[in-house]
């Protein structure tokens, strides 16, 4: 929502103690997101077909048609009966300014999705442990490791949330560790552990880098980085990351090099910042071939034709 005027101007400082405000808002968007759902949508995009793992309230329906119209498989999806889907409630002032509220409603109950039952029913060959009910998290790495399922780390906005030890557990044999340029410090600050020691513990480091492309360390230790692809306009950062991720998969889990995946994930990066909402892009194969040959070259165009 879009509050046309400034909090400040109706916050007291002498009455904080006793705030009781009401804001009327000109503007009211209800988008599509979440990192799970936001990594499938892209992926769907790609010819795939993601797995959804996750908790929703009664309220998915309408989502739940949306995605899979769009290529993702929600059958893992677990329904609860007491609480809605989790949502983001956010106000915006005129001077950016926010006031906003996390519900994580149904979110709560994803720790009772057993990935093994899952993996029963369904080929899976990789998990990813995105940024969830922090038990869940670590339930579902246990389950993953304990099942020799390979599993990707991303604790994206929940690193905070994690202690150093939990933080030092999902990363301990992930086949992939993804953080942006911040999470990498916060990580090493909160499991007490140098660069070179997580980098030990796992197979693949992604460490995105926004404006400055993308950091990869192979399991010997050899770096790739890659830039990204320029940006046509700069309209909403949000869920860039999520792209990035089902990029990169996408393109490493079918065989491509590290290099392609990265650029392949630079692609949907952009793709999503140059549009308003985290699922309101789409993929045109002739404009992405083109992006693709004026950032990389036409090798790296041709590499990725067969995934676009």
């Amino acid at each position: 929502m879009r509050f046309p005027g400034k909090f400040a101007d109706a916050l007291l400082a002498d009455q904080l103690d006793h705030v009781s405000l009401s804001f009327l808002v000109d503007d009211l968007q209800i988008r599509r997101g979440g990192v799970a759902g936001n990594i499938a949508y892209a992926m769907g995009l790609l010819k795939q077909r993601p797995l959804l793992v996750g908790a929703v309230g009664a309220d998915f329906a309408e989502y739940r048609k949306w995605l899979e119209d769009n290529g993702v498989d929600c059958s893992a999806v677990h329904v609860s009966t007491k609480s809605h889907t989790a949502r983001f409630v956010c106000t915006t002032d005129e001077t950016m300014a926010q006031i906003a509220s996390f519900y994580p409603g149904a979110m709560s109950e994803a720790r009772e999705i057993d990935i093994a039952a899952i993996a029963a029913d369904h080929a899976v060959d990789l998990v990813l442990v995105g940024a969830n009910d922090p038990e869940a998290m670590i339930a579902h790495t246990r389950q993953a490791k304990a099942q020799g399922i390979p599993y990707a780390a991303d604790p994206s906005q929940q690193l905070a949330r994690l202690d150093g030890e939990q933080a030092a557990e999902l990363v301990d044999g992930a086949a992939y560790l993804f953080t942006n340029k911040y999470e990498w410090a916060l990580l090493q600050s909160k499991t007490g552990l140098s660069e070179a020691e997580i980098t030990a513990k796992v197979g693949i480091r992604v460490t995105t880098l926004g404006a400055e492309g993308v950091l990869v360390v192979d399991t010997d230790g050899t770096e790739v980085r890659v830039g990204v692809v320029p940006e046509l306009s700069k309209v909403d950062p949000t869920g860039v990351g999520d792209g990035f991720r089902a990029g990169f998969l996408t393109a490493h889990r079918a065989g491509l090099s590290l290099e392609r995946a990265a650029q392949l994930g630079s692609l949907i990066a952009v793709l999503v910042l140059e549009t308003t909402g985290t699922q309101e892009w789409t993929l045109n194969t002739e404009d992405a071939l083109e992006r693709l040959t004026k950032a990389y070259g036409p090798e790296s165009a041709d590499d990725l034709a067969v995934l676009l």
